[in-house]
C-alpha cells in the first residue's frame, strides 16, 4: 500500500454529543455537529490526498471502537490512533485484545488537559507506555508548549518507543513567542525515534487573521531540526475549521515547503505516516 500515497495523519470523526463534548465551547459552534467519512472524503480528493489516520478525541474505550468500526466501514482510514486507559492494571490484557485489529496504529492521551504537571512521568502512565512496544503500537504525544520540558524527560525513558509529536507542540504562534519552544523542540528531535506532526498549527494563531507568513517560521524550524525523515502533514480536520479551510490547511505547508525537492516532499505528505503507523 506504500507507493505515493498521500496520507492526512491527523484529523476526527465524531458523532456531536454535547456532554462528552464539552471541551467544544462557545466560540467552537463551527465543529459542534457530526463529522463522519463521507464529510472528509470530498475534501480528501479535492487535495490529493489517499487516506488518513483518525485519532481519538475523547477518553474512552467506546472512542476507540467507534474509530475502528469507520475504519472497518471506510478504506479512506488507513489507521486509527485511539484511546485506552494507560494506567490500567490490567493494561497487558487490554493491549493484547486490541492488537488484533490491524487497522489499530497506536494510542493518544489528551495530556494537555490534566492538571497534574509532570502527568507523563507517572509510574503508572508508564508503565503503559513501556508495553506499547511489544505490540507495535506508536503514542502520540498531545501537550502544550509549556509541557515540553516533561516530554523530554519522558521520552528518554523509551529509547525503543516510536513517539510522535502533536500540533508541532503547540507553540504560541498567535504572539510570536518562539524561542522557549525552539529549545524545547530542537533537544527533543535529537531522539531519533520521535517524528512531528505539522499539523494544528491553524489554531494555534490569530484565527481570524493569519498569514501564511505566520507559520513559515515555525514550519522551518521543524524541518531543520527533525529533518525530512520524521515530519508529516496532518490537517487537523475538523478542528481546524475554526481558523481554515481544509484546502488552506494543505496550501500552508505546499507554500512554506515548495523548496523541497520531490522526493522531500513525498516523505512529508505520505512516506513518513506510512512508515510511522505501517500502513
Amino acid at each position: 500500500m506504500k507507493g505515493d500515497m498521500r496520507i492526512d495523519s491527523h484529523q476526527h470523526f465524531w458523532v456531536y454529543d454535547p456532554q462528552r463534548d464539552s471541551w467544544m465551547n462557545e466560540d467552537m459552534q463551527a465543529i459542534r455537529r457530526d463529522f463522519l467519512p463521507q464529510d472528509l472524503l470530498p475534501l480528501l480528493r479535492q487535495n490529493n490526498i489517499d487516506g488518513c489516520i483518525a485519532v481519538q478525541a475523547g477518553q474512552s474505550t467506546n472512542e476507540t471502537d467507534f474509530l475502528l468500526q469507520l475504519a472497518d466501514k471506510n478504506d479512506i482510514i488507513k489507521g486509527v490512533v485511539g484511546w485506552i486507559d494507560l494506567r490500567g492494571g490490567d493494561i497487558e490484557k487490554q493491549l493484547e485484545k486490541y492488537s488484533s485489529y490491524t487497522k489499530l496504529k497506536g494510542f493518544r492521551h489528551i495530556v494537555q488537559d490534566e492538571p497534574q504537571e509532570n502527568f507523563l512521568l507517572r509510574d503508572d502512565f508508564c508503565n503503559g507506555i513501556s508495553l506499547l512496544k511489544n505490540f507495535q503500537f506508536t503514542y502520540d504525544i498531545l501537550v502544550y508548549s509549556s509541557q515540553l520540558k516533561s516530554v523530554i524527560e519522558f521520552i528518554r525513558l523509551f529509547p525503543e518507543q516510536h513517539f510522535v509529536i502533536d500540533h508541532i507542540g503547540k507553540p504560541d504562534i498567535k504572539n510570536r513567542k518562539i524561542e522557549a519552544w525552539q529549545t524545547d523542540m530542537k533537544e527533543i528531535a535529537k531522539y531519533t525515534n520521535v517524528y512531528c506532526k505539522l499539523s494544528g498549527m491553524v489554531t494555534e494563531a490569530d484565527v481570524n487573521r493569519w498569514t501564511v507568513a505566520d507559520f513559515t517560521p515555525y514550519i522551518e524550524f521543524i524541518l531543520e531540526s527533525f529533518g525530512t525523515g520524521r515530519v508529516m502533514f496532518g490537517s487537523d480536520w475538523p478542528v481546524c475549521l475554526l481558523a481554515a479551510s481544509y484546502s488552506q490547511c494543505c496550501e500552508i505547508l505546499e507554500h512554506s515547503t515548495e523548496h523541497l525537492n520531490q522526493d522531500e516532499k513525498r516523505k512529508l505528505w505520505g512516506e513518513n505516516a506510512t512508515r510511522f503507523y505501517h500502513i
